[in-house]
């Protein structure tokens, strides 16, 4: 069952205070940058943030991705170099926020949820992306390690030029392009555990199918709040202009949102289809208890009569004279048969099994 992530924020503390996961609190981070402009590319990996600052300086444009977000001390000293404001710290610190788009002093903070599927436990995994957009510079962090990334790190190597000209808000960009990708990956891969759980439901509707249409019930309604959110935060980059998305990729952006609204319309013909499966089920549990009781009816139908002549038969009067024929006994047995046999082929002509 899907155990629902809750804000860490400790009472008493004030606004912008960080506090670090400390299930996590043993685990390294890594620090990758790539600088670049139109003619030249600079990539490393780092171990310690403090590290990369030397080289984010220099007149290039500079995107350092963080795997991990649970070194409070790594945070804080992001946010003393590149001035952060300590309500996004504290935002990237706990990565249960919605999907948004916000400016703090001149820095604009996105927030991006990513979702996959996880096919074994019939569950969307979720995890949290920030994006901090400054003058030359873009600094994503990672709730965990993942490989969402990668295509747009290859396209930054191999010097294409609309990617290498573009700058940072283009970067950003390219990023959100492929987190909204990756939902329609999710969503295949659940459009094929609908159509699994389908088949199990027209083939053996038990209780194992039903907790199934439940889980993706809860999974759809999720999967709904996680990406509302997300156009809404786009629509929003295409109207502010304090925002730094200038007037040649509003196309760009006019098309992830175009994305999103596909999105949420697939999730929501999903939703109507599993609201439809559990009426099929219903159904066919109605439809299943109804051939039992029909079952069971002509049974009782059946012994009706039986129990009547059976029940006239075992008065113990002194005067039946049937007591006292020799063939009385197998007589009795025929004409039982006989009317079990004729209202049988009463009921079949009747089709009423």
């Amino acid at each position: 069952m899907r155990k629902f992530s809750r804000p860490t924020h400790t009472v008493g503390h004030p606004p912008g205070t960080l506090k670090a996961n400390v299930e996590k609190t043993q685990e390294s981070i890594a620090v990758k940058l790539i600088a670049y402009d139109k003619s030249s590319l600079d990539e490393q990996e780092f171990e310690r943030v403090e590290d990369c600052f030397t080289l984010a300086a220099r007149n290039l444009s500079t995107w350092i991705d963080i795997d991990g977000v649970h070194d409070i001390a790594a945070l804080e000293s992001l946010g003393e170099h590149f001035k952060l404001h300590p309500l996004l710290l504290e935002d990237i610190a706990n990565p249960v926020q919605r999907s948004k788009v916000e400016q703090y002093d001149g820095k604009t903070y996105i927030v991006v949820r990513l979702l996959e599927f996880d096919a074994e436990s019939e569950e969307i995994e979720s995890s949290q992306i920030s994006i901090v957009l400054t003058d030359n510079t873009l600094i994503t962090f990672h709730e965990r390690a993942s490989s969402v990334f990668d295509e747009v790190r290859q396209r930054v190597r191999s010097g294409r030029p609309r990617m290498r000209a573009s700058g940072i808000p283009y970067l950003a960009y390219s990023l959100l392009d492929a987190v909204v990708d990756r939902y329609f990956v999710l969503l295949e891969k659940l459009g094929e555990h609908m159509e699994n759980l389908e088949e199990a439901l027209l083939v053996d509707p038990g209780q194992e199918t039903l907790s199934g249409i439940h889980r993706l019930k809860r999974e759809l309604i999720y999967l709904r709040k996680s990406v509302w959110p997300l156009r809404e935060a786009i629509n929003t980059m295409l109207r502010d202009e304090d925002l730094p998305f200038h007037d040649q990729l509003h196309m760009y952006l006019r098309d992830l949102y175009d994305h999103t609204v596909q999105v949420m319309e697939t999730i929501e013909s999903y939703r109507d289809l599993n609201a439809g499966m559990l009426e099929t089920y219903f159904s066919m549990v109605s439809n299943r208890m109804n051939d039992v009781m029909k079952t069971l009816t002509v049974i009782a139908t059946l012994f009706i009569p039986l129990t009547f002549v059976v029940g006239v038969y075992g008065m113990n009067f002194e005067f039946m004279p049937e007591l006292h024929w020799r063939w009385a006994y197998p007589a009795l047995w025929a004409f039982m048969l006989g009317v079990v046999i004729v209202m049988l082929m009463y009921f079949k002509r009747k089709r009423w099994f």
